[in-house]
């Protein structure tokens, strides 16, 4: 008996009947659909691994079909993704590859993917980081990213920005804007301003844009990043993001 592997039920009872696969249903007889129904029925009691081996496929065409539709979205925001004057930038600011994130103040996963960033950033001279507030999962992550935006327009060299986000990422309890400006104090920023800085357009159009980017790449939790042209969605673990970090490089996980 022939191998009828990945075929859909239909497809798999029009080949036992010997008919061609362009063949209208409507051109059957109730009895020959009764008859369709019953083989289909029959195999698949007897071949149930069929079904498995359907919905793998199904699952690998979905994967592949999202990874391009990401892809084009990274190449259709390019600029706003890589090059945004809203975003933080650290590390080699020309590096040959960049490596973006997008991350909540409250995401606990988050918090363990800093390590990974820091360690990124110490080992591979090359990269250039951009930083980008994506604050989906509380008003207080809202608040927090807020005031990380105000110290980001206080701080252009990023680097007072790196210490507040470590403070404040690194730190006990849920973060919102009281964490948020004690942390901001503690990296010797100056509060008042903040304050200010709060109430610009700025804030809330850098947040907007980033939420704006976040929707058109399938981004639908934290951390994610896009790493050259990928895009990749949770937190991976650093010797998966080296690899995105290689293939971004050199079109392998290791050069």
């Amino acid at each position: 008996m022939p191998s009828f592997r990945l075929l859909t039920p239909a497809l798999f009872a029009l080949a036992l009947c010997g008919t061609p696969p362009s063949a209208s249903a409507q051109s059957f007889s109730d009895s020959q659909r009764g008859d369709i129904e019953t083989i289909v029925r029959d195999y698949l009691l007897a071949h149930p691994e069929v079904l498995e081996e359907a919905m793998a496929e199904l699952s690998k065409r979905q994967t592949a079909a999202e990874a391009e539709k990401q892809k084009a979205s990274v190449a259709t925001n390019a600029e706003t993704i890589f090059n945004s004057p809203r975003g933080v930038v650290l590390g080699n600011k020309d590096g040959d590859v960049t490596f973006v994130e997008f991350f909540d103040y409250n995401c606990g996963y988050c918090k363990r993917a800093m390590a990974d960033m820091l360690d990124l950033m110490k080992t591979d001279p090359k990269l250039k980081v951009v930083l980008k507030e994506f604050p989906v999962l509380s008003q207080g992550s809202v608040e927090a990213a807020q005031v990380a935006v105000a110290v980001r327009m206080q701080d252009p060299s990023g680097k007072k920005y790196l210490d507040f986000h470590q403070k404040l990422l690194s730190g006990r309890g849920a973060a919102d804007k009281v964490r948020a400006m004690a942390a901001a104090k503690e990296a010797g920023l100056d509060a008042a301003r903040i304050e200010k800085d709060l109430a610009s357009p700025e804030v809330r159009a850098t947040i907007e844009e980033n939420f704006k980017l976040a929707e058109a790449m399938g981004m639908n939790g934290t951390p994610s990043y896009v790493i050259g042209r990928q895009v990749v969605i949770g937190a991976v673990g650093l010797d998966n993001l080296r690899e995105k970090i290689g293939v971004a490089r050199c079109g392998k996980a290791t050069c």
